[in-house]
């Protein structure tokens, strides 16, 4: 028998690499949904922040004309995402709907204000950048006066801060744990062959040529891991889109990919570099302490 035939890990018992490739499987999932709660953590801080509305009331004066080249004069404006017109008529009718009752038939006229409702860039959706864009456009005669809910964004941007910190907290801590997980487990698994390792050191195989075989093996334990682990991910995000159908404003496939291809590369690189590091251990080990 050759040495490759001696060295090979395929001689080895499968269920010690059956094993492995599912503890890095799981390690891995975890990590991917934890990339996935992160993505819709920032696309829902995104999505909030671009649906708070300022309400530009128009003077009573202004005709439709204008009102409506105000709103293009407006959108053109680099804070600005997208703006809707809000007439007289859709405003009562909105409040109406609200307040469950006809107060123009009651009070005998409509006494709302045309507006247009203005909705902020992200990065533009904070209290001292909303106060600099009415600052701004208040200079225009057209515009009576601007109402947005202030109390609401500045606890939203709070809320968003606190929980970008606490998930980027557990992101470092889980990825740490990742990491650890991965290579005990790999270790174990060489732990199991430092008798062959030393044989074919013993016999002059070079260390490189002991080392290539298990690190190939690393690397397709890792890869055929972090594939199970994004199967499983895809299971779980479809399910949890079809569970709450609002998660589909945040999906966003491109960053998906990203997190798909990190689980790739995080199962690869740890398999093969907690391989190596194993491997080279028993290298560098006396044959006495093989027994320990």
């Amino acid at each position: 028998m050759s040495v490759i035939e001696q060295g090979s890990p395929r001689k080895k018992t499968k269920s010690v690499y059956v094993s492995t490739v599912i503890s890095i499987a799981l390690v891995l999932l975890m990590t991917g949904l934890l990339g996935l709660i992160l993505v819709h953590a920032k696309n829902l801080s995104r999505y909030v922040k671009e649906n708070i509305v300022l309400n530009v009331i128009v003077n009573d004066n202004v005709n439709e004309g204008d009102v409506l080249s105000l709103q293009k004069d407006l959108e053109k404006d680099p804070y600005v995402l997208r703006s809707e017109y809000v007439s007289k008529e859709l405003a009562a009718k909105n409040l109406k709907e609200d307040l469950g009752e006809d107060f123009v038939e009651y009070l005998g006229h409509n006494p709302l204000l045309p507006s247009v409702d203005i909705y902020l860039k992200e990065q533009y959706a904070n209290g001292d950048s909303i106060k600099t864009f009415i600052d701004k456009i208040g200079k225009n005669s057209r515009i009576k006066e601007v109402v947005y809910q202030e109390s609401l964004i500045d606890m939203v941007n709070k809320n968003i801060r606190v929980i970008s910190i606490v998930i980027l907290a557990f992101t470092v801590i889980l990825l740490i744990i990742a990491v650890a997980l991965i290579n005990n487990t790999i270790r174990l698994a060489i732990y199991s062959q430092r008798f062959l390792i030393k044989s074919m050191q013993l016999i002059g195989a070079t260390k490189n040529f002991i080392r290539r075989p298990y690190i190939m093996y690393g690397i397709a334990h890792g890869l055929i891991g972090s594939l199970i682990a994004i199967l499983l991910l895809i299971i779980t995000l479809h399910f949890a889109q079809k569970q709450v159908p609002e998660l589909v404003f945040l999906r966003d496939w491109y960053e998906f990919a990203m997190i798909f291809i990190f689980v790739i590369a995080l199962g690869i690189l740890i398999a093969a570099a907690s391989t190596y590091f194993a491997v080279t251990k028993y290298l560098r080990a006396k044959s006495a302490s093989l027994y320990r």
